[in-house]
């Protein structure tokens, strides 16, 4: 009878254990779920700003090139087509920073969804484990009640004697 509620005892506790350990999991899957979010608003707001620097990359060579041509009439135009010059220097210095960052955060974006997908899968695991040490104790509890049963009977037999 001890043995059984030691059983019983030792069957709660891994329960709980399994549970605390669950919900850790969750605790962390959701950060990490909160983290990719967050580099997934960051992505668009690095592509946005791509595709803005793009365009203006776009209009400022546009700009050099008819400035370019203006710049046969004159000196002062040779001096505006420099600045513009330099401009669009800036400005693909700037493009090639912000591709950089964004290769770099779609790099850590992957990681942190390998990381997710290794955490979902231990999630997924635990929560198999907890299912399987609800089942045994189920079954312990069953088996108890059985040999309950048996022992009430044995006793109701030894008490008629």
């Amino acid at each position: 009878m001890d043995k059984i509620k030691e059983r019983f005892t030792i069957l709660g506790q891994k329960i709980e254990a399994a549970e605390s350990r669950a919900e850790t999991a969750e605790g962390e899957n959701k950060k990490l779920n909160q983290t990719l979010l967050e580099r997934d608003q960051e992505v668009a707001s690095l592509q946005h700003k791509l595709s803005l620097a793009e365009s203006e990359l776009e209009k400022s060579e546009e700009q050099v090139k008819s400035l370019k041509s203006a710049s046969e009439e004159g000196e002062s135009h040779r001096t505006t087509g420099e600045n513009l010059a330099r401009k669009v220097q800036l400005l693909e210095e700037e493009l090639d920073k912000a591709e950089k960052d964004l290769k770099e955060t779609t790099e850590k974006l992957r990681q942190v969804d390998v990381k997710a997908e290794h955490f979902e899968r231990q999630v997924q695991r635990a929560e198999q484990e907890r299912d399987e040490w609800e089942r045994k104790h189920g079954e312990a509890v069953e088996k108890y009640q059985q040999s309950k049963r048996e022992l009430d009977e044995v006793v109701a037999q030894m008490e008629s004697l």
